[in-house]
């Protein structure tokens, strides 16, 4: 259906544009083999529909675990700067790079244990246009909350979570509510995810602080998803921070923020890297020696 869509779409477009033999001319076909507009407007009227249902244009890859991890391996250990350093000698100069608005909720400056390079899944949450619940007993209150829960803003995304997945969540950065707290955060750690990228809010974050789960994230927010927002979709490219995410994407984070990798660049990107990465170490455990500071994790 899709294709089908696109190729229906261009022949409009160069209808507008194309001119047909005039009847006669050399080459042009007889008026009687000529169909009908009314025949014509019968033929596009169920891609017209097509439209009008919603059309997504930007195809979500898969990948197996395994080529996902062989990725990873390649971006272990590597910082933001060095993949963005990666990124402009690929020819994606200011491509990927998330908002420095985007920050980490806390920072390990002796292990580093905030840092993390994952494979994107990806959701989004939309401000809901449905009416709050309203003065009501405290069990329907409960039962409301529960149901918008299930049917309307459902973690529907957990189940393709795996070790190594990075979730990243596009979200409504003006509403006032958190999506990510400090119980759903450890359920997404169990499933392999490795951190949380989002543009907009989260909750509960003492808490994710002290569980130590990589979270980035703009503001805190303090509502439930009920009365607030709705899913959206799961797994479908997303912007975060001004940078698009197509599930399958490397994400990496640390102190300097966010840079989103396109999976068709990454093997790439990581390459040139892990040079740049390598040869900072080498001068820097050079001038520790000099100054007499001990070495750190950040120089071995």
């Amino acid at each position: 259906m899709r294709k089908a869509t696109l190729l229906f779409l261009s022949l409009v477009l160069a209808g507008g544009c194309a001119r047909a033999p005039s009847a006669g001319a050399p080459g042009a076909p007889p008026e009687t083999e000529s169909p009908a507009p009314q025949a014509l407007a019968a033929a596009a009227r169920p891609e017209v529909d097509a439209l009008r249902s919603g059309l997504n244009l930007i195809p979500t890859p898969v990948y197996t675990e395994e080529e996902d991890r062989k990725i990873l391996d390649l971006f272990n250990g590597l910082r933001v700067a060095d993949v963005v350093d990666g990124m402009d000698a690929v020819g994606l100069q200011g491509i990927g790079l998330v908002s420095p608005e985007i920050r980490p909720l806390w920072r390990d400056t002796e292990h580093y244990a905030h840092r993390f390079v994952g494979i994107a899944v990806t959701a989004r949450y939309v401000p809901t246009h449905k009416p709050p619940a309203g003065p009501r007993p405290e069990a329907e209150f409960d039962q409301w909350v529960g149901q918008w829960y299930s049917r309307i803003a459902p973690e529907t995304f957990t189940a393709v979570l795996r070790k190594g997945a990075a979730l990243v969540i596009e979200g409504s950065e003006n509403v006032d509510v958190g999506p990510i707290g400090s119980n759903n955060i450890l359920a997404w750690k169990l499933k392999g995810c490795v951190g949380v990228v989002t543009n907009a809010t989260a909750r509960d974050t003492d808490e994710i602080a002290a569980e130590k789960v990589p979270l980035y994230f703009r503001q805190p927010g303090r509502g439930i998803r009920p009365g607030r927002v709705e899913l959206e979709s799961v797994n479908r490219p997303v912007v975060c921070g001004g940078a698009l995410v197509v599930p399958g994407d490397v994400i990496a984070a640390d102190g300097d923020g966010v840079v989103v990798v396109p999976r068709a660049k990454a093997e790439e990107v990581a390459r040139y890297a892990r040079k740049i990465l390598e040869g900072d170490k080498r001068g820097r455990r050079g001038l520790y020696e000099k100054l007499g500071m001990p070495p750190d994790e950040s120089v071995r």
